[in-house]
């Protein structure tokens, strides 16, 4: 059932309120469960801080516009003026009277447009099932034209709520790779997140492995018995935090080819996750951005902590997540995984990424399989996090600018899924 437009209405006005007055503690309480785990309190208001401070300051808010029709939950975008430009808050409330989503958009409606590396006729796309019960996820099956048999990848998306394009924004950088691979003769099957199809369904205490293992395996699954697909070269190509699944992924299905691991992670998450709120500090300095950082150092103090109990209050922890999410990832050290495999790598990163770095990760990569001859390494030095080509320093704001993962980045994959 939808909520009717007046509470739709009340609901974005309190977080336009709540916004205007800085109390991202309270703005974290209006999320459903387990969403809130997407836009926790620090990174919220260093996310704030980094957006109003670089273009002078907040002047106003105007009133949310509700869009029409009936869909559930209802999107609604409320205006933020600053003395510099200004931006768009984009939200969705449910009938549960929660928030379902919130990004903050510098180019609010942008239309994502094909990549010109993309040939629409040389493929078909179609709907998938991905898995069963109540969790089962959709996908999007992209099939090149004609009788194969083709290789194959199944594209992981990054940490958090993310669609099966991997949507940040104006940007879609998973379909440009579906898009782009595709044309290039690689069948990809991309598929959305349980948190994104399933919003306040998927368990509380669930795991990176809960996240990502059931739909990707049922995926390769699906794929290897698909007519037109060679069942020897099923890869997985995952991005961000799905890149440091991918190994995980691997070690649970031998029939799974190679890995193709785009700005994957090594580092362990909740340090990295304070390294990078410290570069958008010194982007945006003032006290939220430094209490921001502290909170959530704090926090990842308490990951590290021996004694952390499977029972502790998420609000405790780094980024939202669970205690369980955060014993898992504990347990998991990717890079190792990854060396314990039979099967070829490929490593991508990008020269410009502030969120995961040649400094910190991939030299982890580098050496934990340095004894490997069958790994291959390329940074591309102006790609930034997405893969999208840049200048300058490194910030959020390039993220809200349309563009497409780069055509040598594409290139370069497309001709490592092929026959070797």
């Amino acid at each position: 059932m939808r909520m009717d437009e007046g509470g739709v209405l009340d609901a974005a006005r309190t977080l336009a309120a709540l916004l205007e007055a800085g109390r991202f503690d309270d703005i974290a309480g209006l999320f459903a469960p387990p969403l809130r785990a997407a836009v926790p309190a620090e990174a919220l208001r260093l996310a704030w801080a980094v957006e109003t401070g670089g273009r002078g300051g907040v002047r106003s808010l105007a009133e949310p516009r509700p869009e029409p029709g009936g869909a559930d939950p209802v999107r609604v975008r409320i205006p933020v003026t600053c003395a510099d430009g200004g931006f768009t808050v984009v939200t969705s409330v449910g009938a549960d009277g929660l928030l379902h989503g919130l990004r903050l958009d510098a180019h609010d409606g942008a239309d994502w447009q094909a990549p010109p590396y993309a040939h629409e006729d040389r493929f078909t796309e179609r709907e998938v099932l991905l898995g069963t019960g109540p969790l089962a996820v959709p996908g999007t099956l992209t099939l090149p034209a004609g009788p194969g048999p083709w290789p194959a990848a199944v594209l992981l998306a990054g940490g958090g709520p993310f669609d099966r394009d991997g949507t940040s924004g104006p940007n879609k950088p998973l379909k440009d790779l579906a898009w782009g691979l595709a044309s290039r003769r690689t069948a990809v099957l991309r598929f959305d997140k349980p948190a994104f199809a399933h919003p306040g369904r998927v368990p509380a205490g669930s795991t990176m492995a809960d996240e990502y293992l059931p739909p990707a395996l049922a995926a390769v699954e699906l794929l290897r018995h698909l007519p037109g697909i060679d069942p020897d070269r099923v890869h997985l190509v995952g991005h961000s935090t799905g890149g440091k699944a991918a190994p995980r992924i691997a070690a649970a299905d031998p029939s799974v080819a190679g890995l193709v691991l785009l700005a994957a992670d090594a580092e362990p998450m909740h340090r990295a996750a304070v390294r990078v709120a410290r570069h958008l500090a010194a982007l945006a300095p003032g006290p939220d951005a430094d209490r921001a950082v502290a909170d959530l150092a704090r926090k990842a103090d308490l990951v590290d902590d021996p004694d952390l109990a499977p029972d502790t209050p998420a609000r405790l922890l780094p980024l939202g997540f669970s205690a369980p999410y955060w014993l898992d990832l504990r347990s998991y050290d990717p890079v190792a995984t990854a060396a314990a495999l039979d099967r070829p790598l490929l490593l991508l990163q990008g020269g410009r990424d502030y969120q995961v770095t040649v400094a910190d990760d991939l030299a982890r990569w580098r050496r934990g399989l340095a004894h490997r001859g069958d790994v291959t390494i390329r940074v591309h030095p102006d790609a930034n996090h997405l893969f999208l080509p840049g200048t300058g320093r490194p910030s959020p704001a390039e993220y809200a600018v349309p563009g497409h993962v780069a055509p040598a980045v594409v290139d370069e994959i497309a001709t490592w899924l092929g026959p070797r």
